[in-house]
């Protein structure tokens, strides 16, 4: 840390870019706001992230940057489930913040944290995903703002008709998370972290962005453990040519018939975020050559330690936009669900929610940890509900574990009640888990590794410190996993039949 300038309160940093002064918050020093990459603005709007440019001088730290712009909720129970931001927004967007011990003796591990949201709203730095906990245990925490929605995956045949033969096409948020991990290399050491020790972690949107990076070449090295936090594993990334015709289609929806890449950047971002979509990997050939399913498939992946998991109420994104009447109608309750579900008493609303939670994030997960490889992967399920919420609340909701992760079970934005001495125990343990996964690649020596023929999970529920089960939801995984191998194979053929004939 002796790149540190410790003042009382107001500590500077001199960074390979410049100085940052930061803020002293008891035992831990926070830099908000840091720019990683240039502003993607004007004609760098799709572009991949350039440098930030040094600077001379004290660059004040103090304060986060603007959220990528989105059209998120901005009801605050709404931003808790499925995300959302409702600080100021901006194409300058591409800012991350810091969180370091005040004192360390030697270089700590990093943990760099992205957000969820389905690539299409939050922000690094809402208040739940305060690092100052993972600070206060010896470990480096960044969060990271990157490019969402139709600004963070987009293509359009303009587009790809100026990129240059290499350049990667549709996937500008990997981008800038890859550029993310590239400044966290060259620039933690002043923080007093370890550039060698990086441990990257998202939940949903986040995880699935994560196990597409372990795919991706470019983004090998860059980190060397993981955590996917309600990431799934099973959604399809999209085809180039898929992702064209969309990009074809919102620009229709904007009143741009067959516009040039000029016109494209023209639009203001506002009218760009309130186009609907869906938002994820693209496959263009050039940052990910195959589907990132295939990939993991093949044994093509960055072979890291990886801590992989999901909450017993993933079923609550079905609340939203209308997911529960249409994941019902692919699903078509019958007897031979029921059989899996005993119970849900033949309740076939239960069964629509069981089955979602299990095909769309519980069996992949799963499948993802049994991939043969040399580094260790670990399993896990929170089943957790706080104390006051258990009248309301069946089962642990997407994104509940995150306030357990970060120990900010007090900066929940939801008026929830006050956290009870049991929560903050299982809090504390859970926090503790991840933690030691950062130091030592490990999350404890009483989790098992996973191993498919012990199929060992660690479930956090009110036992204090999770307990190992092994064969949790087996039944039910085990038939959504074949079927889940169907769509594995046909992935497969469709990767090898776009590289035999050169298709995006």
């Amino acid at each position: 840390m002796d790149q540190i300038n410790h003042d009382a309160t107001h500590p500077v940093v001199r960074t390979p870019s410049g100085d940052l002064r930061g803020r002293r918050e008891g035992p831990v020093l926070v830099f908000r706001g840091v720019p990683y990459a240039a502003a993607p603005v004007g004609d760098l709007r799709w572009r991949p992230p350039l440098p930030f440019p040094a600077w001379r001088g004290v660059r004040e730290a103090a304060d986060f940057g603007p959220s990528a712009p989105q059209a998120g909720p901005t009801d605050v129970a709404d931003i808790v489930s499925i995300g959302g931001a409702p600080e100021p927004t901006g194409e300058d967007c591409l800012t991350l913040n810091v969180w370091t011990p005040a004192e360390a003796a030697a270089p700590a591990p990093v943990m760099v944290w992205l957000h969820g949201g389905s690539n299409r709203m939050g922000a690094g730095s809402l208040p739940f995903y305060d690092g100052a906990a993972f600070a206060r245990n010896g470990v480096v925490l960044v969060s990271v703002n990157y490019r969402l929605g139709h600004l963070g995956f987009f293509a359009h045949p303009a587009l790809t008709a100026e990129a240059a033969p290499d350049a990667p096409l549709g996937n500008q948020a990997l981008l800038d998370q890859i550029a993310a991990l590239e400044w966290v290399r060259d620039h933690v050491a002043a923080f007093g972290g370890d550039p060698a020790d990086v441990t990257l972690f998202g939940e949903s949107a986040g995880g699935l962005d994560i196990l597409a990076l372990m795919t991706a070449r470019r983004a090998r090295g860059l980190f060397h453990k993981a955590v996917v936090q309600s990431g799934g594993g099973w959604l399809p990334a999209t085809p180039l040519k898929t992702a064209e015709a969309r990009g074809a289609a919102a620009a229709t929806a904007l009143g741009l018939s067959d516009p040039d890449a000029a016109a494209l950047r023209a639009v203001a971002p506002e009218r760009l975020t309130a186009v609907e979509g869906a938002f994820g990997p693209v496959i263009d050939g050039r940052l990910l050559d195959r589907d990132p399913i295939s990939a993991f498939a093949r044994g093509d992946f960055a072979d890291v330690p990886l801590m992989i998991g999901v909450n017993s109420g993933e079923d609550s994104l079905l609340n939203y936009g209308g997911g529960l009447k249409r994941f019902g109608q692919l699903i078509k309750p019958n007897a031979a669900l029921a059989r899996l579900y005993p119970q849900a008493n033949g309740d076939e609303e239960q069964l629509i929610r069981l089955g979602f939670r299990d095909f769309a994030f519980a069996a992949p997960a799963r499948w993802v940890a049994s991939r043969p490889r040399r580094s260790r992967a670990w399993l896990y399920a929170f089943d957790y509900v706080e104390e006051a919420r258990r009248e309301t609340m069946p089962r642990a909701n997407h994104a509940a574990e995150i306030f357990h992760v970060f120990e900010t079970l007090d900066r929940r934005p939801d008026g929830a009640p006050p956290a009870t001495p049991a929560d903050r125990a299982v809090s504390a343990a859970m926090h503790a888990r991840w933690i030691a996964f950062a130091k030592t690649g490990a999350p404890g020596a009483d989790w098992p590794a996973y191993v498919p023929a012990e199929d060992a999970w660690m479930v956090f529920d009110r036992t204090p410190g999770g307990q190992v089960k092994r064969g949790w939801w087996k039944t039910a995984l085990d038939r959504h996993e074949r079927k889940g191998r169907l769509l594995i194979l046909l992935l497969r053929a469709r990767d090898r039949l776009r590289r035999l004939f050169t298709v995006g």
